[in-house]
């Protein structure tokens, strides 16, 4: 049976990473290691400089001090290696939130991913992301993406990816009925204002918040942030070295025959 190792950004308690295992654990044998508090926004970061700990919170959940690409690294190299075991894929999400653009290089969910696959374990990020017209932050269809994510095991997707490429899928925030399709992607561009905030402690000492807002994205035919603005899944290939060969004709035929 597929071994699948879970990790994720939004700690082993947010509602997106028990949504996807609930989606899979039927069809997989699925193994989460996420961190025990929220690590949002860490990019790639390992712990070298610190010990880190490692908590089973109920069968299969493992809850650790460190950060995502920590958890993917902890999974790999100890919980499935006492085990004699190696898995097969490493899926990271969901992810509260899109993963569009340059965010990829700030995202933890991401680099969770991509510590799989530098270790030649495919890897799969998987966000619910929003549109500018559309979202119920209060409401996030995880159900969406879990499903979605259930259908490409079941096809056996992750047999196709090339060593060292990472899938970054981001899904509508919307119920399964107002998903308009799903196409292979580049990467788009988002914009953020540059504001800092300067605050003063009691002691009159500044200290600064980076308090940057969204302020749109480019819509370019192609890419993911025009697919998730026009309610269609996105999937994007990010190959970690120059000199492998391009998946997107390959994903192209593959997602064509996905119903």
């Amino acid at each position: 049976m597929l071994k699948i190792l879970l990790t994720n950004d939004d700690g082993i308690h947010a509602p997106g990473l028990n949504q996807l295992y609930e989606s899979i654990k039927d069809i997989a044998e699925v193994t989460v290691v996420a961190p025990l508090q929220e690590r949002s926004t860490t990019g790639h970061s390992l712990s070298l400089d610190n010990p880190m700990r490692l908590l089973e919170v109920k069968k299969d959940f493992y809850g650790c001090s460190g950060f995502p690409a920590d958890c993917t690294l902890l999974g790999i190299g100890h919980v499935f290696f006492t085990k004699n075991q190696r898995p097969d894929l490493v899926i990271s999400g969901i992810n509260r939130g899109a993963n569009l653009g340059q965010d990829v290089y700030y995202s933890g969910t991401v680099a969770g991913a991509r510590e799989g696959s530098f270790h030649e374990i495919p890897g799969i990020a998987v966000s619910t992301a929003s549109t500018s017209r559309e979202f119920d932050p209060k409401n996030p269809q995880y159900e969406t993406a879990g499903r979605f994510i259930r259908k490409l095991i079941e096809k056996d997707f992750y047999k196709i990816l090339n060593p060292l490429t990472l899938i970054n899928i981001n899904v509508p925030n919307l119920p399964l009925d107002k998903i308009k399709g799903h196409e292979v992607t580049s990467l788009g561009f988002r914009r953020y204002s540059e504001k800092i905030g300067e605050r003063f402690d009691f002691r009159n000492n500044p200290y600064y918040w980076i308090v940057g807002h969204y302020e749109g994205q480019n819509l370019t035919p192609g890419t993911d942030t025009h697919a998730i603005e026009n309610h269609h899944i996105s999937i994007t290939p990010l190959n970690l070295l120059h000199d492998k060969t391009d998946m997107t004709s390959e994903l192209s035929r593959f997602f064509q025959d996905l119903n």
